[in-house]
């Protein structure tokens, strides 16, 4: 077991500075071009996401070497933090591209929404470890949905689609490793899926997205612009792609190409190879995260390693298949790839949390187990001496009462 759950933190480690890696050169790729004209310098682009990628890195080194049971202290105050960084954003933060999102700290940004998403899966995973698992509606609702439901609200009001179905995607994975029932499960979806829909009606360029998803070649100049363009960048890298740095399409035809867009470059560029690699890296990354999960005897470290491998690999699914066509737009970033120092920045340090819990999980099960062990061979032993006690006395009582009739059969 101990060699096992080194071989995963090996292969999760790497897998994760491989996409970190990959992530750095196709974000040269995706904004040479525009930044050389836009402020002369091709690297501007490059050289922060690299800030970033280390500054991650040390956090992801700091955290791998924490023990994670002591996170839940952490939990209650860091989940007040993320709800007044939420509120807050909406009321600070200025206004870029028609979305209130990030706090602006001078040369860097900070987006809330992205430590939000951390501290709920921590919040929901000390909650659930010390109870059962909920088996109404109303033991879901209060205090997980409740919660779900204000983080979802505010940032639905950034706009922010994409985190919020990120965020219900990662509490789902943490109530079915919990043990909540598969119909009650169903029943939250349900309801959600129907509060989301209204969300979606609600905004007219929501219902646009939505439109053009289902049919983007019937606008094709407007709505369905950005999904057009990215099915000709990856149908145009054919099996090999065109070659790294080669792409046309990020430099005047996709938007967003260094962000929520950058699969579409990998595509056009690395083609079907190199985009299969992509989707490979993920899908092992899930394989390695979930078999953490089912390995770790702690509960509370199986629920937060489902929750933030659920985190990773729920938010690139909803990228993966926004940028393919499977699924309207939601505006997220593929992480570790993508453009963006703040999920980045938090994603890493999510990974931290789940090498160690690869490997405390099962040390402290099994030092709790040998102190049992300790304790059960100790039960037999007082239970002997508290025999030998009681036996003793019984003795002295014996010999008590028998010089007792001695002396008044002597008088």
């Amino acid at each position: 077991m101990k060699a096992d759950s080194r071989f995963d933190q090996k292969l999760l480690v790497l897998v994760t500075l491989g996409l970190v890696a990959f992530g750095l050169v196709m974000v040269y790729s995706a904004t040479s071009a525009s930044a050389a004209v836009g402020n002369g310098d091709p690297m501007s682009f490059l050289k922060r996401q690299a800030i970033y990628a280390c500054l991650g890195i040390v956090l992801m080194a700091l955290a791998s070497r924490f023990d994670y049971h002591r996170l839940r202290f952490v939990a209650p105050p860091l989940l007040l933090l993320a709800l007044g960084l939420c509120a807050a954003v909406l009321v600070v933060a200025p206004e870029i591209n028609g979305a209130r999102r990030w706090f602006l700290l001078g040369p860097a940004s900070f987006q809330p929404s992205e430590l939000a998403k951390l501290a709920l899966c921590l919040f929901a995973a000390v909650y659930l470890a010390r109870r059962s698992p909920p088996r109404t509606l109303g033991e879901l609702a209060k205090p997980l949905g409740l919660l779900t439901a204000i983080f979802c609200g505010l940032i639905l009001l950034e706009p922010d689609l994409g985190t919020t179905i990120t965020l219900c995607g990662m509490m789902l994975a943490v109530l079915l490793v919990a043990g909540v029932p598969a119909r009650l499960l169903a029943t939250a979806t349900f309801l959600a899926a129907g509060m989301g829909m209204v969300a979606i009606w609600a905004e007219p360029y929501r219902r646009a997205r939505v439109f053009s998803f289902l049919d983007p070649w019937s606008d094709a100049e407007g709505s369905g612009f950005q999904i057009v363009q990215a099915m000709i960048g990856i149908g145009s890298g054919g099996v090999t792609g065109a070659g790294l740095g080669e792409g046309v399409g990020k430099i005047s035809y996709l938007p967003e190409a260094h962000t929520d867009m950058i699969f579409a470059v990998i595509g056009e560029e690395l083609g079907l190879v190199g985009s299969a690699l992509v989707i490979g890296a993920f899908a092992t990354f899930a394989l390695v995260g979930f078999r953490i999960a089912l390995r770790c005897r702690d509960p509370f470290g199986k629920l937060l390693a489902a929750g933030l491998t659920a985190l990773v690999c729920g938010q690139a699914a909803v990228n993966l298949a926004a940028v393919l066509g499977i699924a309207p737009l939601t505006g997220i970033p593929l992480p570790f790839v993508s453009y963006g120092g703040s999920s980045l920045v938090v994603l890493l340090a999510g990974v931290g949390i789940l090498l160690n819990i690869a490997v405390n999980g099962e040390v402290v099960q099994a030092r709790v187990s040998d102190r049992s062990r300790r304790n059960s061979r100790a039960r037999p032993a007082r239970a002997r001496s508290r025999g030998s006690a009681a036996r003793a006395r019984g003795d002295g009582d014996v010999r008590r009462v028998a010089r007792s009739r001695r002396v008044a059969a002597g008088s």
